[in-house]
């Protein structure tokens, strides 16, 4: 399956595909994969997510889904790489993992069928949707601040075409120890269905990304972890977490909380055993 990554050479920002354990340009310059600064594979205009999709997260939630899929959105300015340092904001406890599919248009689609969505799908990525459920209390709605601060939407390492979702597994890694394992086949509504019903009244651009929902076990990492997500077919996409250099001011808007809603999620949806808390790592 052809993969293709963005990487910074020699100042710039070039597109390269993958060959073996290098990088290839298109004038033929050459980087170890190893050695190589990633960027993120695509540019969208809009990332957006879905709540919840994967079976195992809705049972750990015990909640039953909707009749349809619900989403948010995560800024562009969230956009992060393979390697890249996600931060932590100063002042902020609770930010969760979470990997993912990320599903790459391919060109303009609107108003498509689900049949036809396949056609409208350029490959697929890795991404990690961080949330900081320090802020879950004011956000939750719209999950802005929760999913979309700045770093909080790593992709990558590449973009890879001609992959079938159907049947893929999905890990994630904390310090090198499995922490979610889940399938694509536990997904509610697969990435055509995403796709078709956003596009019902969003026009979703050549880049635009789909974020398809993670399955159990999200939970909280602190500064010095190194997280990867792994997808049967797409790689391994890593990430560090560092603390910010700044605390969150304190002069305007609302400020971290942790409240048993806070808490709750940030520890997996233990409703039952509010105010009774596992040890707290870190």
């Amino acid at each position: 399956m052809p993969e293709y990554r963005r990487i910074l050479l020699d100042g710039a920002a070039v597109q390269v595909t993958v060959e073996g354990h290098e990088l290839v340009a298109g004038d033929g310059r050459r980087v170890k994969t190893d050695e190589a600064h990633h960027l993120p594979p695509v540019l969208p205009s809009k990332v957006i997510a879905v709540h919840l999709n994967h079976r195992s997260r809705v049972d750990e939630f015990q909640i039953g889904l909707p009749g349809t899929p619900t989403y948010f959105h995560k800024p562009t300015s969230a956009l992060n790489s393979h390697k890249g340092a996600v931060v932590r904001p100063e002042g902020c406890k609770w930010l969760n993992y979470e990997g993912e599919v990320a599903i790459v248009i391919g060109k303009a689609a609107r108003n498509i069928s689900q049949a036809e969505a396949g056609e409208y799908i350029a490959g697929y990525t890795i991404a990690n949707d961080y949330g900081l459920h320090d802020f879950r209390d004011t956000d939750a709605g719209s999950m802005l601040r929760v999913k979309g601060s700045d770093t909080l939407c790593p992709l990558g390492p590449g973009l890879v075409t001609d992959w079938d979702f159907r049947g893929k597994h999905l890990r994630t890694y904390v310090n090198g120890e499995v922490v979610q394992d889940g399938s694509t086949d536990e997904m509610e509504w697969d990435m055509h269905y995403l796709v078709a019903d956003i596009a019902r009244t969003i026009t979703l651009y050549p880049g635009d990304v789909l974020l398809s929902g993670t399955p159990a076990n999200s939970r909280p990492v602190q500064p010095g972890d190194v997280v990867e997500v792994e997808v049967e077919g797409l790689g391994r996409l890593t990430n560090h977490i560092v603390t910010g250099p700044t605390p969150i001011r304190t002069d305007v808007g609302a400020q971290p909380t942790e409240s048993e809603e806070v808490l709750s999620t940030a520890l997996g949806g233990d409703w039952e055993f509010r105010g009774i808390r596992p040890p707290k790592r870190g």
